[in-house]
């Protein structure tokens, strides 16, 4: 009976995790912009309110759309080492690595003193489609081409302030610019704070021409990297995602002496990686230098006509350039490589003793597979 009940249970878990589970009760698959809230959603772009609905109508401040805007493009884990100056806002805002992210790629721009950002503002339509296009590399138009280009479609193209000009007319040239279903005529509405569902389909148009045509500094970033190094024959790149498999063999360099007779079990090491560690194609996994953290597992000396040295090693976390900790499951079994002889003379009279001396290199075996955004750097924890 306990099997019966398991089973069923088993089944009525997959069914459940097999059905789709809509992500908004107020955004249902007729509404117009659903496609683009829920992959967003499903890629950690947007989130919900705690109450679990999407408030599709609602407004979008300036310091989101720039978080939204970075996250869309997939840099929210780049590094900005000359930060720009605010009055408004400092490095305590919730949104401020963001903000310089998004100033970095030149989505968004500030006079020379970067005096405000206004970050609690709304953001317009005319602000969020200039972000979408400024993430782009496009063609040169003139003002007129611009007008010319919007005055086929939109009624209030002579309304628009003269800075979104351009971008609006490289919008329309892109098929960018969001106009709702409901409406009567299509309008521009430049200055009309966008909503939660328009930004979604900006950032998702933006997203699909990012991928195409980025800007000169997004593409650098977008860039998978490549190096010399250890070659992981097994490792596997899907898109910008490399990925080292569970069972593979791994050079590291301890930091510090171990040895099976002095060194005591549940003692903690670190070490660090001799070179990059790089797919068959070159693609680099991980860098060199980057630090790794573990203890001793277990230790036992060796001893005449009763064993060998037993020196195991466990390592947990590792800390890249990007000054991420991140997991790094491994096991390291210290062994010497002998002639069938001295195996023989160790095994039976004189118990091997080992060590690792101050900068020796081991081989880790990965216990679990480490998956690594090649443009970056940055590790998928599972």
């Amino acid at each position: 009976m306990n099997k019966f009940l398991k089973m069923v249970l088993s089944v009525a878990v997959f069914c459940f995790a097999a059905v789709p589970v809509m992500a908004y009760p107020d955004v249902d698959e007729s509404y117009w912009a659903y496609p683009q809230i829920n992959l967003l959603t499903e890629k950690g772009v947007i989130v919900g309110y705690p109450d679990g609905t999407f408030k599709p109508d609602e407004n979008v401040t300036r310091a989101e759309f720039a978080a939204m805007a970075i996250r869309a493009l997939g840099q929210e884990h780049t590094k900005v080492v000359q930060p720009v100056h605010f009055t408004d806002i400092d490095e305590n805002h919730w949104a401020y690595s963001d903000i310089q992210k998004a100033l970095y790629f030149e989505l968004v721009s500030c006079d020379k003193n970067g005096e405000l950002f206004r970050p609690d503002d709304s953001v317009s339509r005319a602000e969020s489609l200039t972000v979408a296009v400024n993430a782009l590399t496009t063609e040169t138009i003139t003002p007129a081409k611009a007008k010319e280009v919007l005055e086929k479609k939109y009624i209030d193209t002579h309304t628009i302030p003269e800075w979104f000009v351009i971008p609006a007319g490289k919008a329309e040239i892109l098929g960018m610019i969001v106009v709702m279903p409901s409406a009567k005529e299509a309008e521009l509405a430049a200055e009309r704070p966008a909503t939660r569902a328009e930004v979604a389909a900006v950032l998702f148009n933006m997203m699909e021409q990012a991928k195409l045509n980025p800007n000169a500094k997004l593409a650098e970033a977008m860039r998978k990297k490549t190096g010399e190094g250890f070659v992981i024959e097994d490792a596997t790149v899907q898109g910008s995602i490399g990925t080292i498999p569970a069972g593979t063999f791994v050079p590291v360099k301890l930091n510090s002496y171990l040895s099976s007779q002095t060194s005591s079990g549940g003692v903690l090491y670190t070490a660090r990686l001799p070179q990059n560690y790089v797919t068959k194609e070159h693609y680099i996994l991980l860098r060199e230098g980057a630090n790794l953290k573990g203890q001793v597992l277990d230790v036992q000396p060796g001893k005449y006509f009763v064993r060998n040295g037993v020196l195991v090693l466990k390592n947990t976390l590792v800390t890249t350039e990007n000054d991420q900790t991140a997991p790094f499951i491994g096991l390291a079994q210290i062994k010497k490589d002998r002639n069938w002889w001295m195996k023989f003379v160790r095994w039976a009279f004189k118990g091997e003793k080992l060590e690792v001396m101050t900068d020796g290199d081991v081989y880790m075996k990965l216990l679990e597979p480490v998956k690594v955004d090649l443009t970056n750097g940055w590790i998928y924890e599972n």
